[in-house]
């Protein structure tokens, strides 16, 4: 069974990208202010994958919600992934007439993330359009993007509550996101490219500031798991997610000051 085969962390022998343990996150880092017109935004940084994530303030709601006289707010998401992100050029979706499957897939679950951590109510009657475009994409896009998602939208907060349009921050909490999956029979955090691709087990986890699950994605690449690696990939992926919250914090906590 695959749960048998995994090795504790502590003995990891994998050689890993920035020289990191197998319970090792990749350098993170937020770049606040790189798209000047949103309301909110951020450059993610997870190693040498790169996302830009902008929250932009539409003073209006869709129009569902005005016909079914739905209260508050709503925030939807966007994601793409540039042609210049990854090594061979990537057509873009709109030159195909429609979003790819994954593209859809994803851009869901970035929506479906922050809504988890936002009150719409608060938010007022407005949309929160939150854009994440891949500049450079080695692994783990989807989770650079919610984690720095979050934090453009609480940038956008403290914009509305400084023009007087809010009276408290619409976002309850922070979240994050983070790739953990089996590589040789290990359990290995926030997998690059090359780790990915490699995994027999790969999983995208979403939690909250609370420790509370959003979202859990796993599945065995032609392989199976067990609840042993269930559960270890589980708690090194609640320890990642624990570490970007801290640095979401540190990011934020220096741009307030």
């Amino acid at each position: 069974m695959l749960a048998n085969r995994v090795h504790p962390l502590c003995h990891a022998r994998m050689e890993r990208s920035f020289g990191r343990a197998a319970d090792g996150l990749r350098p993170v880092t937020f770049e606040q202010g790189i798209a000047p017109h949103a309301a909110g935004s951020v450059l993610v940084s997870f190693g040498d994958t790169k996302v830009v994530c902008a929250a932009t303030i539409d003073e209006a709601v869709p129009r569902w919600m005005q016909v079914q006289k739905v209260p508050g707010g709503w925030l939807t998401a966007e994601y793409s992934m540039l042609p210049y992100a990854t090594l061979d050029r990537k057509q873009r979706d709109i030159s195909r007439g429609k979003l790819d499957g994954r593209t859809t897939e994803i851009q869901r679950l970035i929506g479906r993330s922050l809504r988890a951590v936002v009150d719409l109510e608060k938010l007022g009657p407005r949309t929160l359009w939150v854009d994440c475009d891949v500049l450079q994409a080695d692994g783990g896009t989807r989770t650079a993007a919610i984690t720095g998602a979050c934090v453009a939208v609480e940038l956008a907060c403290r914009k509305l509550i400084g023009e007087g349009k809010i009276k408290e921050s619409a976002l309850k909490e922070r979240v994050a996101a983070v790739s953990v999956g089996v590589v040789g029979g290990e359990v290995l955090l926030d997998l690059d490219y090359l780790e990915d691709k490699d995994a027999s087990v790969d999983m995208n986890l979403v939690m909250t500031q609370s420790g509370e699950f959003v979202e859990v994605q796993g599945s065995g690449e032609e392989a199976t798991f067990g609840e042993e690696a269930l559960f270890e990939m589980l708690r090194v992926g609640r320890a990642g997610i624990e570490s970007l919250l801290a640095l979401q914090e540190g990011a934020l906590t220096v741009s307030a000051s």
